[in-house]
């Protein structure tokens, strides 16, 4: 009974984690024109880190990613968090700080996050398109390297994809942009 009644915390538990971080990348993605998301940069020709590989949420130029993180993926299960940029120009970005993974172990919703010290390259930005506003490049490759290694839950055919391609975001930069000259 007693160990019943642990699984059943633990899975309560989790989909609450889940549940918390899917409120939190919701509540930093916004409504509304990407342009009014978008943060000052510099040069209007760099690009952006669509959170959560949503181009049509909060775009985000050099992010510190503090408290929880930022969304890298749709399914808020990697976070980049405490990220100091060494570089970014039009073509790659270069930073440091840390990955959050969800080991999706027994299942993402019960999974454990580690957190892991990396160094993140972005690279291979798009034009996406937003009707009568400016068109803004979005990032569209993430590597990684990580300094210390992985955890060994990340190991092998566990550990996270490297390098990643947001093909969503590919896709939805191209369908933004059909039609337009």
């Amino acid at each position: 009974m007693l160990t019943t009644n642990v699984r059943r915390a633990r899975r309560v538990a989790g989909w609450a984690g889940v549940v918390c971080a899917a409120l939190l990348a919701t509540a930093c993605n916004g409504q509304g024109s990407p342009t009014s998301m978008v943060s000052d940069a510099p040069n209007p020709s760099v690009a952006y880190l669509a959170q959560g590989q949503d181009i049509h949420g909060k775009l985000l130029f050099m992010p510190a990613c503090n408290g929880f993180g930022c969304a890298l993926s749709g399914d808020s299960t990697t976070f980049l968090s405490k990220m100091t940029w060494k570089s970014w120009s039009e073509t790659q970005a270069v930073g440091v700080g840390t990955e959050k993974l969800d080991g999706c172990s027994p299942n993402c919703a019960a999974g454990h996050i580690y957190s892991v010290a990396t160094v993140v390259t972005l690279s291979n930005p798009v034009k996406a398109c937003f009707g009568s506003d400016a068109p803004h490049r979005v990032w569209t490759k993430v590597s990684f390297k990580f300094p210390h290694g992985l955890p060994k839950a990340l190991r092998g055919d566990s550990a996270p994809q490297n390098p990643w391609v947001f093909s969503s975001v590919i896709t939805a930069a191209k369908q933004s942009c059909a039609g337009q000259g």
